[in-house]
C-alpha cells in the first residue's frame, strides 16, 4: 500500500489531488513563473500562447487561469458534506455545526478584507479576493446543505437569476450598461463598499453568482459520498458538467462571459469546467486507482488557508530575496531570462516544500 493510501484513512484522494493542484497553481502565481511567459519576445510563440492561458482575460472570454478560482470554490463545496459527515459521527450537532460554518465564513471574510490593508497601511474596504468572496459563498452553501437536491439547486439558480435581473436592469444613470466595464452594477456595489472603483471591473458582488459554484460542490460531494455505484457518480458528473457547458456557451451571445463581474454565463461555463474536472480526477485517482503522484500535489491541499497566506503576505518575495544571490551567481551564465526562470521554479519549490515539511510533521492550520 502506498504512503498516501496509508495517510489517506479513507480519504477521497481524487478531491485532495484536485484541491492539491488548485492550490499549487495559485501559490505558483506569487513566484511570477508566468509573467515570464509572456513577455514581449515570445509574443507570436506557442510559448507565449501558453503564458496566455495563466493570465486572465482582460474583459470578455475564458482563459484556463479564469478557471483557477472557481475550481476552488467549487472544491471548497465537495469537501463540507465529507467534512461534516465526519463531524457528526464523532458526535457533533447541527447546532454546533453551524456554530463551526458561521465562524469559519466570518473569518474567511475577515481574513479576505485584512489582506487588502496590507499594502496600503490603512483600512480599506474590499472584498474582491478568493478568501473574502469564498466567506459568503460558503455560508450560502451551508444555508441549503441539508436539502433536497432539487432545492440546492434551485437555490443557485435564484442566485444567478438576482445577478442577470440587476446586471440588465439596475436604473441608477451611469451603471446602466449591463456588461460595460465601469458603468453597470457591479462598479456600483463597488462604489457603495469601498467608496471608489478602481477600474480594474473586478467586482465585489461576485460572491452572489459564485455561490453557485460552491453549493454545485455541495451537490457533488453529497454524491460521492452517497450510496450510488462509482460509474454512475461519474455519470452524473459528467453529464451536470456537459449541461452547464452548453447553457454557459449557449447563451454566451446574449449575456457575454465574463469572469470579472462574473456573469451568469461565465459561473456556468466554469462550473461545467468544475465539474468536468472532478469527474476527471475521480475516474484516474479513485476508479482507475491511477495515484501516482497525488502526495505530491495534495501536501499543498492539506495546508490551503496557510500557504495562500503565507504567500499572499510576502512569503514568496521572502523566499525569492533570500535565494536571489545564490541562484545569480549559480545560473547567472544562461542569462537574465533562464536565470528569472530558475529563481522562480526555486521558490514555487520551496512554497511546496514548507507544505510537504508541514504534512510530514502532522502541522495542518484549519479554521
Amino acid at each position: 500500500m502506498s504512503e498516501i493510501q496509508e495517510k489517506s484513512n479513507g480519504r477521497l484522494l481524487s478531491l485532495d489531488f484536485y484541491r492539491g493542484l488548485t492550490m499549487f497553481l495559485l501559490i505558483a502565481e506569487f513566484s511570477h513563473l508566468f509573467s515570464y511567459l509572456v513577455l514581449p519576445q515570445f509574443e507570436g510563440t506557442f510559448i507565449h500562447a501558453l503564458g496566455s492561458q495563466f493570465h486572465h482575460v482582460e474583459w470578455e472570454g475564458l482563459h484556463f487561469w479564469d478557471l483557477i478560482q472557481p475550481f476552488f470554490m467549487f472544491i471548497v463545496g465537495v469537501a463540507m458534506p465529507l467534512s461534516f459527515a465526519k463531524r457528526i459521527a464523532k458526535g457533533a450537532s447541527f447546532k454546533e455545526l453551524t456554530e463551526h460554518a458561521v465562524k469559519r465564513a466570518l473569518l474567511m471574510l475577515f481574513l479576505g478584507w485584512a489582506l487588502y490593508c496590507i499594502d496600503p497601511g490603512e483600512i480599506v474596504f474590499r472584498f474582491q479576493n478568493v478568501l473574502a468572496q469564498l466567506g459568503v459563498t460558503y455560508i450560502l452553501a451551508f444555508l441549503v446543505i441539508r436539502k433536497p437536491v432539487a432545492v440546492q439547486i434551485g437555490f443557485s439558480i435564484l442566485l444567478l437569476l438576482i445577478t442577470e435581473g440587476l446586471y440588465r436592469f439596475f436604473p441608477v444613470e451611469g451603471f446602466t450598461n449591463a456588461f460595460v466595464n465601469g458603468e453597470n452594477f457591479p462598479a456600483w456595489f463597488n462604489i457603495l463598499v469601498s467608496g471608489e472603483e478602481d477600474g480594474s471591473g473586478w467586482a465585489m458582488f461576485n460572491a452572489i453568482p459564485t455561490a453557485a459554484h460552491t453549493i454545485w460542490g455541495v451537490v457533488a460531494g453529497q454524491l460521492l459520498i452517497g450510496e450510488y455505484p462509482a460509474k454512475k457518480k461519474l455519470m452524473y458528473l459528467m453529464g451536470a458538467g456537459a449541461i452547464c457547458l452548453i447553457i454557459g456557451f449557449g447563451l454566451s451571445p446574449f449575456t457575454p462571459i465574463i469572469k470579472k463581474i462574473a456573469t451568469t454565463t461565465f459561473v456556468f461555463a466554469s462550473g461545467g469546467w468544475s465539474l468536468l474536472a472532478l469527474a476527471l480526477c475521480y475516474w484516474l485517482i479513485d476508479i482507475k486507482k491511477y495515484q501516482k503522484g497525488v502526495l505530491f500535489f495534495a501536501v499543498v491541499g492539506m495546508n490551503p488557508l496557510f500557504i495562500y497566506l503565507f504567500a499572499h503576505i510576502g512569503g514568496a518575495e521572502l523566499i525569492k530575496k533570500i535565494f536571489l544571490p545564490f541562484s545569480n551567481a549559480l545560473f547567472g551564465w544562461t542569462g537574465d531570462f533562464g536565470a528569472h526562470i530558475i529563481l522562480s521554479c526555486i521558490v514555487l519549490f520551496m512554497l511546496w516544500y514548507i507544505c510537504y515539511w508541514m504534512y510530514k510533521k502532522k502541522i495542518f492550520i484549519r479554521i
